[in-house]
């Protein structure tokens, strides 16, 4: 049986040669490398080296050398057969029963079919002047013409050959009949007898029955505008993108590394094919302004733009087949092209910016594109499973992060998340093809460096893939591993961020990521009442549940088991740890803009007022005036309890009436619900809070805080004692100054006996 070439070396890139090799000496990080002593030979003094990036091992001492499909053959005696079916189990790739020709395709003739007609050259003198069908020129490329199929050449496009500007062209998904209410341009109803004929090319009564076409019942009729269209004769509104000569796409794939003519030799290779459909849409971005703008306005330089060969498809359904029409066979294997119910073919790509996707070699593989308008769904079109393209094993950015050595990894979800990254210099950020990332993923990215970060959005969905990812990395998490939780703040991804903070800030935030332990607490405690021993014993059982999937053996399991479980033992030390993390900030953050971060972490606790709860408790609110002054009682009350803006402070005032009227409202996640109430604040108090917000609640789920409860008593019994020593320095009466110096007092004691009970709960 022979086994394509491609398929072999899928299989020597995708295979853990680290953990095959591990499995006959132990091998040790050295630099980029693993190192260890030579299983071919014996020796004390390692000269055995691995690279995981390269996936090939050496030795230096016996000359052995090789990847994972040698190893297997010359260390464990398999066979090839063997050893490709060994590597086939371990990776998940499919060893197809047929032979390399899978590679090949038939290139052949297109049937002769009746063209549709061409634009005039020149419009005619009235723009009431019927349409003239016209025989489309023939086109008869320069020999001379460099082939479009060859790696770093362009493609001509023919001058003759204009469109409609991007905002003329017709939306076909919104399009309806000729003649009906969606049909801004005035297109004319064609008279029967100059309709194409139903077998030729563009059929337009198969297009109009055609439910794979999801209703576009005029699309081959749209494609061409009327004599009166301005973007005929106004160059500002002049679009090459949307048709092509096939002259010159048939002439760049005729010269493409095949060598081959026809209708002369037939076969075509489909890695040739695609470097040439991946050409063709680059050539077409440039000549789409409305495309280009889509990557300049994400911030995208040219540079960047042709280092990931990113293109446009245009919104033809047919723009490959006219390009490449003696390619179909090999445009359907690659899923490029496709047929609808009724038997016609037409392209999965159009109008929508192209992402080339490459394998570990750098080949292209396939393509992903999305979609101009955020109303179309679904947003991004990956392309099929092919004989080159297994999406299930394939991360996006990984060849050009190998190109740049990267050595810290992070995972993200978007394709311009990863792009972003790159362009700012942060090599190492890769995106999975549209599905979660699986196993043996982690895996690979685990042996280039031991740590991995997981960069994923805010929101719940982002959330859940965050937490699924987690799950399926468990079984390769050994003790010397570590998967690090990244969510940024303000509800950024990687590539705004990077645009609105720039690279240093992105960086740190990378560095201060959550490690696994802190980000299972955090993620959930928000899920379970930890008020409630149920909530907790629910928890704990979660937790077990997970560190059952860890590797056998694993130390992490009883740790990170311990760990959480001595975080549910009760508030003990939480306000001293949320008391640290406040002194974290500079000298501007007062205690009332302490509490204010408090207040926002938990904003329950503004119900009941905590004022008044405070008052009871204490006792101050049981104090008596003497008996001696009962006299005085009907002309001077005993003083109540200070409110919130005898604290003099405006902006906790502010933030405290915001929360009574949206505590109804409130999202139960932590960090989406200060979000919400910060977003219903004055400018400067939004400003101020949200500065220091993130870092405050980061903090205290990395310190496995739970409630700050007893933190907001101590500042709020702090602020109390400041209002009642304003109001002895303003009082004039001897009496009411006596009765506020007892109320001081007794707070004041209370507060001491508080902070020594929980000073003793620390030292028990």
């Amino acid at each position: 049986m022979s086994i394509p070439n491609h398929i072999i070396d899928q299989l020597n890139s995708q295979a853990d040669l680290v953990g095959i090799i591990g499995k006959h000496t132990t091998l040790k990080r050295a630099g980029k490398e693993f190192k260890g002593n030579c299983p071919f030979h014996g020796e004390k003094t390692p000269s055995f080296y691995v690279n995981p990036q390269k996936n090939v091992y050496n030795c230096f001492g016996c000359g052995a050398g090789g990847n994972a499909i040698s190893f297997l053959r010359d260390y464990e005696n398999l066979t090839f057969m063997e050893a490709i079916q060994e590597l086939s189990r371990q990776t998940g790739i499919d060893i197809p029963k047929e032979d390399n020709r899978q590679l090949q395709y038939k290139r052949r003739a297109k049937p002769t079919q009746p063209q549709p007609p061409s634009r005039p050259t020149q419009p005619p003198s009235t723009a009431t002047q019927p349409r003239q069908p016209q025989q489309a020129q023939t086109h008869n490329p320069d020999s001379s013409q460099v082939a479009a199929g060859k790696a770093g050449t362009s493609i001509t496009p023919d001058t003759h050959n204009t469109t409609q500007s991007a905002t003329h062209l017709d939306n076909r998904d919104s399009l309806t009949p000729l003649g009906g209410q969606n049909n801004p341009e005035g297109i004319d109803h064609i008279d029967d007898t100059q309709s194409l004929p139903s077998d030729g090319y563009f059929d337009e009564a198969a297009y109009a029955s055609d439910s794979g076409f999801y209703g576009y019942d005029n699309a081959p009729l749209a494609d061409w505008p009327d004599v009166g269209d301005p973007s005929l004769t106004d160059p500002a509104m002049m679009d090459t993108q949307a048709y092509f000569d096939p002259g010159f796409g048939q002439q760049g794939h005729e010269h493409a590394p095949n060598n081959q003519n026809v209708p002369g030799a037939q076969e075509g290779n489909l890695y040739d094919l695609l470097i040439s459909v991946a050409q063709f849409y680059q050539h077409n971005l440039y000549n789409n302004a409305l495309a280009l703008s889509y990557f300049k306005e994400r911030g995208l330089s040219d540079k960047t733009i042709q280092e990931f060969g990113l293109g446009y498809a245009p919104r033809g359904w047919q723009h490959l087949e006219e390009a490449f029409p003696h390619d179909i066979e090999g445009l359907k294997i690659l899923g490029l092209v496709r047929k609808s119910e009724k038997g016609r073919d037409y392209d999965l790509l159009r109008d929508r910016v192209i992402f080339p996707i490459r394998d570990n070699q750098g080949r292209v593989i396939g393509f992903a594109g999305r979609a101009l308008d955020n109303e179309v769904k679904p947003k991004y079109i990956n392309s099929s499973d092919s004989p080159v393209f297994h999406k299930q094993h394939i991360l996006y950015g990984y060849y050009e992060s190998r190109q740049h050595r990267a050595n810290d990894w992070l995972v993200v979800e978007g394709y311009m998340d990863v792009i972003a990254l790159y362009q700012a210099g942060i090599y190492g950020a890769v995106a999975s093809m549209g599905t979660s990332i699986n196993e043996t993923q982690i895996a690979r990215l685990l042996q280039l460096n031991p740590t991995l970060t997981l960069c994923f959005d805010g929101d719940s969905a982002g959330q859940k893939a965050a937490w699924r990812t987690l799950e399926v990395a468990l079984p390769v998490l050994s003790d010397d591993k570590e998967l690090r939780f990244l969510t940024l703040p303000g509800g950024h991804d990687p590539d705004t961020y990077v645009a609105a903070h720039g690279v240093e800030a992105m960086r740190e935030q990378i560095q201060r990521a959550m490690p696994l332990s802190q980000y299972v607490f955090a993620y959930l405690s928000e899920r379970y009442d930890l008020s409630m021993a149920e909530g907790k014993a629910k928890l704990m059982s979660q937790v077990r549940q997970l560190t059952n999937n860890l590797p056998k053996g694993s130390s992490f399991k009883y740790l990170l088991n311990n760990d959480i479980y001595q975080k549910l033992g009760g508030r003990k030390g939480q306000k001293n740890a949320a008391h640290d993390v406040l002194l974290n900030f500079d000298s501007e953050v007062t205690v009332s803009r302490q509490l204010e971060l408090c207040l926002l972490f938990a904003p329950n606790l503004l119900d009941p007022d905590p004022i008044e709860r405070l008052w009871q408790d204490s006792g101050v609110a049981a104090i008596k005036p003497h008996q001696s002054k009962k006299h005085m009682q009907q002309s001077l009350q005993f003083p109540a309890a200070p409110g919130w803006q005898d604290f003099n402070t405006p902006s906790l005032l502010q933030l405290v009436q915001v929360i009574k009227r949206l505590l109804p409202y409130l999202p139960k996640d932590t960090n989406a619900a200060a979000h919400f109430i910060m977003a219903n604040l004055p400018a400067q108090a939004q400003q101020n809070l949200a500065k220091r917000w993130y870092s405050f609640w980061s903090n205290l789920n990395q310190r496995g805080i739970i409630d700050v409860d007893e933190l907001v008593d101590d500042l709020l019994a702090q602020l109390i004692l400041q209002a009642l020593s304003k109001k002895i320095s303003l009082s004039h009466s001897v009496v009411l100054t006596d009765q506020l110096n007892k109320q001081r007092q007794t707070l004041s004691i209370w507060l001491k006996k508080q902070q020594a009970e929980q000073a003793t709960k620390l030292d028990s």
